[in-house]
Parts: C-alpha cells; sequence; structure tokens
C-alpha cells in the first residue's frame, strides 16, 4: 500500500479538486495525509485551541477517510488586490521564504514516506496567490524529499467553463467571468490522469459540508457551495464524479 499526501492552501481545498480521490485511495486501504500551508484565518490564531476553519478541516478529512492532518503554520494571504500585513503571531503563505515552506512540507514527506505528492498546477487553479505558491513550494519539497511521483490537481478549461454558464443561468451570484477563467486551469492535452470518483461521491459531499463556516458564509463561493450541499448524491457525484491531474515528468537520475 502507498502513502498519498494531498498539498493544499486552506481548509476546505481538499474537497473540491481531490475530495474523492483521497476517500478513493483511503477506502483501497493506501495512507491518505492532508496538509495545508494556511489556516484559513486573516488575523491573530486564537489564544486557545484551533482555529475554526481547521476544525472543520479535521471533520472533512474524518469523512474522507483521511488519516492525518497536518498546518505548515502560516496564515491566509487573502484573495484579491491587496495584500494585508502580516498577523502579528505568523507570516501569510505568499510572504514565507519559499523554500523554509517546502523545508517544512519536505520534513513531512520524509516522516511519512510518501509515495505521491498532490499538489497544484501552476495556475493554482483558478489563481489565487496561495494556490500559485503552493504549486512552487510543492515541487521544491518534493525534489527536497525524492518523492517518486507529484500529481498535481487542476481541471480541464473547458469543463470550468460549461459549470459557470450553468451557475449564471441558475442565477446563482458568482464573481467571476468566463473570459477570466480561460486563462486559469489547464489545458486538456496537458492532464495526465482522469480519476473516476463517482462511487465516492456522499463522501465527498460530506467533506463539502464539513466547512460550515464557508457553506453558510458570504465568500464568493458560498451560493455555488450551498448549491452543492443541496443536490441529490447521485446529481453531485454527476457533477463532481471526477478529478483530474497533471503528472510531473520525472528527471533523469
Amino acid at each position: 500500500m502507498a502513502t498519498l499526501l494531498a498539498f493544499h492552501a486552506h481548509p476546505d481545498d481538499e474537497v473540491l479538486l481531490t475530495g474523492g480521490t483521497l476517500a478513493r485511495a483511503a477506502a483501497e486501504g493506501h495512507r491518505v495525509v492532508v496538509v495545508v500551508a494556511a489556516d484559513g484565518l486573516m488575523g491573530a490564531r486564537p489564544a486557545e485551541g484551533e482555529p475554526p476553519r481547521m476544525a472543520e478541516l479535521r471533520a472533512s478529512a474524518a469523512a474522507l477517510g483521511v488519516a492525518r492532518v497536518v498546518h505548515l503554520g502560516y496564515a491566509d494571504s487573502g484573495h484579491g488586490p491587496v495584500l494585508f500585513p502580516d498577523p502579528p503571531d505568523r507570516p501569510r503563505f505568499v510572504r514565507a521564504d519559499p523554500e523554509e515552506a517546502a523545508g517544512r512540507l519536505a520534513a513531512v514527506l520524509r516522516e511519512e514516506g510518501v509515495d505521491v505528492l498532490l499538489s497544484y498546477d501552476a495556475n493554482g487553479g483558478y489563481g489565487h496567490r496561495d494556490h500559485v505558491r503552493v504549486h512552487r513550494v510543492g515541487r521544491r519539497a518534493a525534489a527536497l524529499a525524492g518523492v517518486p511521483r507529484v500529481l498535481e490537481a487542476t481541471v480541464p478549461r473547458d469543463v470550468v467553463e460549461r459549470p459557470v454558464r450553468l451557475v449564471r443561468a441558475l442565477r446563482i451570484p458568482f464573481r467571476y467571468e468566463e473570459a477570466a477563467l480561460r486563462g486559469r486551469f489547464s489545458a486538456r492535452r496537458e492532464i495526465t490522469h482522469t480519476i473516476d470518483v463517482r462511487r465516492f461521491a456522499r463522501q465527498k459531499q460530506a467533506a463539502l459540508a464539513a466547512h460550515r463556516s464557508q457553506v453558510v458564509g458570504t465568500g464568493r463561493l458560498a451560493p455555488v457551495m450551498r448549491a452543492l450541499v443541496r443536490l441529490p448524491v447521485p446529481v453531485f457525484g454527476l457533477l463532481l464524479g471526477r478529478e483530474w491531474f497533471a503528472e510531473v515528468p520525472r528527471r533523469a537520475a
């Protein structure tokens, strides 16, 4: 059995792009680990206990069969033109030294003896600054730790455009324009793996619902997430029953 580690930017990122793959790997007997760079907080951590979104991540991980959750120790960098100052207790992920962050991740990769690292494509999926940094840090950490295989989570661009049109047709508030999305994610020719995870739609939907603060919140994706968690499981599986990856070519010895 293999050890699979998924490296993500924030709590809830683990579900949409990789949740079914993680659930399937766990169900097939592999050890599954999730590492997040940031804890989902823009400000200082609470004086006692962990941030609420980390607790939600652990509930999501349990629904997926994940064996271990690790936070690298950084704060969320936020999305938009303004990059706020660092909180007093830790740097924002995008301001962290990439080599230091890669070293932290590489330590977990070595400790777990990871066989496959899941990370993000060069666009960071939809372009969030923390997601782009995950791509850079993930590749460097894999090189430092000698991970045999790296698969970068992504979505074919044509697949992204169709649900955006559907969301708009249903008049669900959504702040992304189709033209902007065409420069995100990956061209279909770059995809190396398409994973069928329809059998794990129930686990994936339950993991998404575990991120309650994002489902009932006011973020740009909240209306979409609310709609997804209310869908009948078979319909959810039809919409989110495939996950895509682009494998990083192995370097010569």
